[in-house]
């Protein structure tokens, strides 16, 4: 009973306290001002602004942020502003008040995740990348990602529903990943791989049946290609259903 009754008054006084602390705290950070933008985001994503850059953007906001007080500062705001650029995946925003060795802070914090580009296409309709989800955004000199270049006829709508998934099946597969360079759709809507290892044209046809041909493909490299072959074909076709034709080298 004793024990049950100084579990509750300890409960009790650290209520109290916690109490205290905050109310003092309030008191202390009352109209706080913002002295500084902290900028977090990951830097081994592919695709990057300069923190220099998102700070120019929060900025834009509000000319007035530095040394405006921290409760009168819009943070949906600024996650509005941020997600207006096409790069930009998620933004989130928050105040924070830092104490440092003589006296209070405010800091407004951005914390970016930018969007992963799973392909780039070079085409009449446009230079762009292309993430995950079916999302194009604009290449920048800001910034630049080492992904596979699909070129050739390309709209943006073929580049979503049939390239996002063939290229996203090449990049989940190790062999594919290390294997194909680059992709080129001809006028016909069929595809031309360039392969990393060897210097052959492998003719895909069209997107179709991908994992069939590729399949068949992978065939012919473990048990032709691998035994030294590499540069003894000038051209391999998979276009037709369930075959490989290879034309040698004159």
């Amino acid at each position: 009973m004793l024990r049950k009754i100084a579990y509750i008054t300890g409960w009790v006084l650290l209520g109290a306290y916690l109490v205290v602390t905050v109310a003092f705290t309030v008191h202390e950070t009352a109209g706080i001002t913002c002295r500084e933008i902290a900028i977090n985001d990951d830097e081994d994503q592919l695709i990057r602004l300069s923190r220099a850059e998102v700070a120019r953007m929060v900025r834009s906001v509000d000319k007035k942020l530095i040394g405006r007080k921290l409760d009168d500062i819009d943070t949906e705001a600024i996650e509005a502003h941020l997600a207006k650029n096409s790069t930009i995946l998620k933004a989130d925003a928050y105040k924070l008040v830092v104490k440092d060795s003589v006296k209070y802070k405010g800091v407004v914090a951005v914390k970016v995740k930018y969007r992963k580009p799973v392909f780039r296409v070079l085409s009449s309709s446009g230079d762009f990348y292309m993430d995950e989800s079916g999302h194009s955004f604009p290449v920048s000199i800001n910034y630049s990602a080492n992904v596979l270049v699909a070129s050739g006829n390309i709209s943006k709508e073929m580049a979503r529903e049939e390239l996002l998934p063939f290229v996203a099946f090449l990049e989940d597969d190790p062999f594919w990943k290390a294997q194909i360079a680059q992709v080129y759709v001809n006028g016909n809507g069929e595809l031309l791989l360039t392969p990393l290892v060897g210097d052959q044209v492998i003719e895909f046809g069209p997107v179709d049946g991908y994992r069939k041909k590729l399949r068949n493909l992978r065939a012919f490299y473990e048990q032709v290609l691998v035994k030294n072959n590499w540069n003894k074909y000038e051209r391999i076709s998979v276009k037709y259903s369930n075959q490989v034709v290879a034309k040698k080298r004159k």
